[in-house]
């Protein structure tokens, strides 16, 4: 899905940035519900405020459950044949490697993070262990390392600022 989301709204429609991208989607996630859907509500209310937002919504929401409802009686029928699980299987492998993907994509947007490369490289490295090494549930490493690096990024965002202004005159 998130490769899906990025390639339609920052390659073909360039409503947002790679830069504007990311930063939309980590609140989006953060956020209680579906990614898309928070995305959705986000971009609806920028651009047309409340009315585009519960538009966005209404147009994310209302066709894939058609779609699910579609494909619970579907595969009401198929699931116990052993083709279907495998092919199941194997969208699994393809959706993994489309996130990947998305995230290599990405990468670039990093360059200009507050917190630079090298402590974004680490955060992505603790996130993976701490997810698929240390199997710490998701919100736990959400609140911990996003906490520390939101932090981060206020603390370098702010010595930033003050690298850049401009001194004032003296009379």
């Amino acid at each position: 899905m998130l490769a899906v989301v990025q390639r339609e709204l920052v390659e073909k429609k360039q409503w947002l940035t790679r830069e504007q991208f990311v930063e939309d989607w980590a609140v989006a996630q953060i956020l209680p519900g579906p990614n898309v859907v928070n995305l959705s509500l986000m971009l609806g209310d920028r651009y047309y405020g409340l009315s585009g937002a519960l538009l966005a919504m209404a147009g994310m929401l209302s066709f894939p459950l058609l779609i699910v409802l579609a494909m619970v009686v579907l595969y009401n029928g198929v699931s116990d044949i052993p083709q279907v699980q495998g092919a199941l299987r194997g969208m699994g492998a393809v959706t993994a490697g489309l996130i990947t993907a998305t995230g290599l994509k990405l990468l670039p947007a990093l360059q200009r993070s507050p917190l630079g490369r090298p402590l974004c490289w680490l955060a992505v490295a603790l996130t993976f262990v701490a997810i698929a090494v240390l199997r710490i549930p998701l919100v736990w490493v959400l609140l911990s390392l996003g906490a520390l690096t939101c932090i981060g990024a206020y603390r370098a965002l702010r010595l930033l600022e003050g690298r850049t202004a401009k001194p004032e005159s003296a009379p």
